[in-house]
Protein backbone atom coordinates (compact mmCIF):
# COMPACT_ATOMS: atom_id res chain seq x y z
CA UNK A 1 0.00 0.00 0.00
CA UNK A 2 1.59 3.32 -0.95
CA UNK A 3 2.06 6.30 1.15
CA UNK A 4 -0.27 9.19 0.16
CA UNK A 5 1.22 12.97 -0.14
CA UNK A 6 0.18 16.17 -0.95
CA UNK A 7 1.27 17.79 -3.80
CA UNK A 8 2.64 20.23 -1.41
CA UNK A 9 5.02 18.03 -0.22
CA UNK A 10 5.92 16.51 -3.30
CA UNK A 11 7.25 20.01 -4.95
CA UNK A 12 8.95 20.71 -1.98
CA UNK A 13 11.21 17.35 -2.43
CA UNK A 14 11.35 17.68 -5.61
CA UNK A 15 12.83 21.44 -5.15
CA UNK A 16 15.16 20.51 -2.70
CA UNK A 17 16.58 18.19 -5.25
CA UNK A 18 16.87 20.44 -8.09
CA UNK A 19 14.05 19.06 -10.15
CA UNK A 20 11.31 20.77 -12.30
CA UNK A 21 7.82 18.77 -12.76
CA UNK A 22 7.34 18.15 -16.81
CA UNK A 23 4.50 19.13 -18.80
CA UNK A 24 3.62 19.38 -21.95
CA UNK A 25 4.04 22.85 -22.48
CA UNK A 26 3.53 25.96 -24.48
CA UNK A 27 6.78 27.30 -25.43
CA UNK A 28 8.86 28.57 -22.65
CA UNK A 29 9.57 32.70 -23.37
CA UNK A 30 13.09 33.82 -22.40
CA UNK A 31 13.54 37.51 -21.57
CA UNK A 32 17.15 37.13 -20.39
CA UNK A 33 19.26 40.42 -22.39
CA UNK A 34 22.14 39.88 -20.65
CA UNK A 35 23.54 41.82 -17.31
CA UNK A 36 21.79 45.18 -17.48
CA UNK A 37 21.80 45.75 -13.52
CA UNK A 38 23.08 44.20 -10.76
CA UNK A 39 21.04 40.95 -10.10
CA UNK A 40 20.27 40.82 -6.43
CA UNK A 41 21.62 37.32 -4.66
CA UNK A 42 19.20 34.49 -4.86
CA UNK A 43 17.79 34.46 -0.73
CA UNK A 44 15.47 31.95 -1.64
CA UNK A 45 17.14 29.07 -2.43
CA UNK A 46 14.69 26.70 -3.88
CA UNK A 47 12.90 26.86 -0.88
CA UNK A 48 9.43 28.00 -1.48
CA UNK A 49 7.99 27.89 2.21
CA UNK A 50 5.99 30.56 3.16
CA UNK A 51 4.85 30.94 6.61
CA UNK A 52 2.28 34.05 5.62
CA UNK A 53 0.75 35.62 3.00
CA UNK A 54 2.85 37.93 1.35
CA UNK A 55 5.96 36.92 2.82
CA UNK A 56 7.47 35.05 -0.53
CA UNK A 57 6.28 36.17 -3.95
CA UNK A 58 7.45 34.66 -7.27
CA UNK A 59 7.07 36.07 -11.06
CA UNK A 60 8.15 35.21 -14.58
CA UNK A 61 5.86 34.92 -17.82
CA UNK A 62 5.04 32.55 -19.99
CA UNK A 63 4.34 32.32 -23.85
CA UNK A 64 0.93 30.94 -25.31
CA UNK A 65 0.72 30.13 -28.95
CA UNK A 66 -2.34 30.53 -31.03
CA UNK A 67 -3.45 30.45 -34.52
CA UNK A 68 -4.20 34.35 -33.78
CA UNK A 69 -0.75 35.46 -31.92
CA UNK A 70 0.98 34.75 -29.20
CA UNK A 71 -0.17 36.06 -25.76
CA UNK A 72 2.09 36.63 -22.44
CA UNK A 73 1.15 36.06 -19.04
CA UNK A 74 2.66 37.46 -16.28
CA UNK A 75 1.23 36.61 -12.54
CA UNK A 76 2.66 37.20 -9.04
CA UNK A 77 2.38 34.06 -6.71
CA UNK A 78 1.96 33.88 -3.32
CA UNK A 79 4.07 30.88 -2.01
CA UNK A 80 2.04 30.67 1.31
CA UNK A 81 -0.58 28.74 -0.63
CA UNK A 82 0.31 29.21 -4.61
CA UNK A 83 -2.71 32.20 -4.78
CA UNK A 84 -2.29 33.97 -7.93
CA UNK A 85 -1.97 37.68 -6.29
CA UNK A 86 -1.99 39.73 -9.65
CA UNK A 87 -1.99 38.93 -13.45
CA UNK A 88 -0.96 40.89 -16.68
CA UNK A 89 -1.82 39.44 -19.99
CA UNK A 90 -0.82 40.73 -23.06
CA UNK A 91 0.65 40.46 -26.92
CA UNK A 92 3.98 42.20 -26.01
CA UNK A 93 6.41 40.74 -23.38
CA UNK A 94 7.16 44.07 -22.28
CA UNK A 95 8.08 45.78 -19.63
CA UNK A 96 4.61 47.72 -19.27
CA UNK A 97 3.21 43.76 -18.48
CA UNK A 98 5.68 43.12 -15.71
CA UNK A 99 5.47 46.08 -13.86
CA UNK A 100 1.22 46.63 -14.34
CA UNK A 101 1.39 43.35 -12.81
CA UNK A 102 3.30 44.08 -10.22
CA UNK A 103 1.84 47.04 -9.01
CA UNK A 104 -0.95 45.80 -8.82
CA UNK A 105 0.26 42.88 -6.57
CA UNK A 106 1.53 46.06 -4.25
CA UNK A 107 -1.65 47.47 -4.06
CA UNK A 108 -3.23 44.40 -2.19
CA UNK A 109 -0.26 44.72 0.75
CA UNK A 110 -1.23 45.95 4.08
CA UNK A 111 0.81 48.01 6.35
CA UNK A 112 3.85 46.53 7.44
CA UNK A 113 3.87 43.44 4.47
CA UNK A 114 7.32 43.44 3.11
CA UNK A 115 7.28 40.37 0.36
CA UNK A 116 10.65 38.79 -0.80
CA UNK A 117 9.84 39.04 -5.07
CA UNK A 118 11.38 36.42 -6.58
CA UNK A 119 12.08 36.02 -10.16
CA UNK A 120 15.06 35.24 -12.85
CA UNK A 121 16.92 37.13 -14.19
CA UNK A 122 14.76 38.40 -17.50
CA UNK A 123 15.20 41.89 -18.37
CA UNK A 124 11.86 42.90 -17.11
CA UNK A 125 13.12 42.54 -13.82
CA UNK A 126 16.04 44.43 -14.22
CA UNK A 127 15.28 47.80 -16.03
CA UNK A 128 14.88 51.05 -13.51
CA UNK A 129 11.17 51.26 -13.12
CA UNK A 130 11.13 47.50 -11.62
CA UNK A 131 13.77 48.20 -9.36
CA UNK A 132 11.89 51.56 -8.48
CA UNK A 133 8.39 49.90 -8.16
CA UNK A 134 10.05 47.05 -5.43
CA UNK A 135 11.61 50.29 -3.28
CA UNK A 136 8.57 52.51 -3.08
CA UNK A 137 6.85 49.29 -1.85
CA UNK A 138 9.36 47.68 0.33
CA UNK A 139 9.78 44.39 -1.75
CA UNK A 140 13.33 42.97 -1.25
CA UNK A 141 14.34 41.11 -5.01
CA UNK A 142 15.33 38.09 -5.34
CA UNK A 143 16.97 36.29 -8.74
CA UNK A 144 17.56 32.37 -9.73
CA UNK A 145 20.65 32.01 -11.65
CA UNK A 146 20.98 32.59 -15.20
CA UNK A 147 18.82 30.13 -17.13
CA UNK A 148 18.40 27.53 -14.03
CA UNK A 149 14.96 26.98 -13.94
CA UNK A 150 14.87 24.84 -10.66
CA UNK A 151 15.64 28.48 -9.03
CA UNK A 152 12.45 29.72 -10.00
CA UNK A 153 10.10 26.29 -9.46
CA UNK A 154 7.32 27.74 -7.85
CA UNK A 155 6.71 29.63 -11.07
CA UNK A 156 7.65 26.73 -13.44
CA UNK A 157 5.24 24.97 -11.78
CA UNK A 158 2.31 27.30 -11.49
CA UNK A 159 2.54 27.73 -15.61
CA UNK A 160 2.04 23.92 -15.68
CA UNK A 161 -1.32 24.15 -14.68
CA UNK A 162 -3.12 26.82 -16.87
CA UNK A 163 -1.41 24.75 -19.74
CA UNK A 164 -3.04 21.59 -18.86
CA UNK A 165 -6.38 22.72 -17.83
CA UNK A 166 -7.18 25.28 -20.16
CA UNK A 167 -4.71 25.64 -22.79
CA UNK A 168 -3.93 21.99 -24.23
CA UNK A 169 -7.54 21.14 -23.91
CA UNK A 170 -9.42 22.89 -26.41
CA UNK A 171 -7.93 24.30 -30.00
CA UNK A 172 -7.98 28.02 -30.14
CA UNK A 173 -8.78 28.00 -34.44
CA UNK A 174 -10.64 31.43 -35.18
CA UNK A 175 -10.08 32.58 -31.61
CA UNK A 176 -8.98 36.04 -31.84
CA UNK A 177 -6.09 37.65 -29.45
CA UNK A 178 -8.39 39.93 -27.58
CA UNK A 179 -11.11 36.71 -27.22
CA UNK A 180 -8.06 34.24 -26.27
CA UNK A 181 -7.12 36.87 -23.92
CA UNK A 182 -10.79 37.17 -22.17
CA UNK A 183 -10.55 33.52 -21.68
CA UNK A 184 -7.46 33.58 -19.96
CA UNK A 185 -8.09 36.09 -17.93
CA UNK A 186 -11.51 34.09 -16.70
CA UNK A 187 -9.42 31.13 -16.21
CA UNK A 188 -7.15 32.77 -13.86
CA UNK A 189 -10.33 34.06 -12.21
CA UNK A 190 -11.14 30.82 -11.52
CA UNK A 191 -8.25 29.32 -10.50
CA UNK A 192 -8.30 31.84 -7.45
CA UNK A 193 -11.47 31.88 -6.65
CA UNK A 194 -12.95 28.12 -7.60
CA UNK A 195 -10.57 26.20 -8.66
CA UNK A 196 -10.41 23.22 -5.66
CA UNK A 197 -7.12 22.46 -4.55
CA UNK A 198 -6.10 18.77 -3.81
CA UNK A 199 -4.45 19.45 -0.40
CA UNK A 200 -7.07 22.28 1.01
CA UNK A 201 -10.18 20.21 -0.33
CA UNK A 202 -11.63 23.80 -1.16
CA UNK A 203 -10.31 26.46 -3.35
CA UNK A 204 -7.38 29.19 -2.26
CA UNK A 205 -9.75 31.89 -1.50
CA UNK A 206 -12.13 30.26 0.34
CA UNK A 207 -9.48 28.39 2.66
CA UNK A 208 -8.41 32.16 3.20
CA UNK A 209 -11.39 33.14 4.27
CA UNK A 210 -12.14 30.41 6.90
CA UNK A 211 -9.17 31.45 8.16
CA UNK A 212 -9.93 34.82 7.97
CA UNK A 213 -7.32 36.53 5.96
CA UNK A 214 -9.63 37.70 3.73
CA UNK A 215 -13.19 39.29 3.82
Amino acid sequence: MGVRVSAKRIMRLMTSHGLVPLFKSAKRYSSYKGELTKAPKNLVNRDFHAERPNMLWVTDLTEFSIPAGKAYLSPVIDCYDGLPVAWTIGTSPNAALANGMLLDACSTLKDGEKPIIHSDRGCHYRWPEWIRICKDNNLTRSTGAKGCSPDNAAAEGFFGRPRQEFFHKRSFAGVSMDGFINMLNDYMVWYRDRRIKTEFGMSIMDRRRGLGLVA
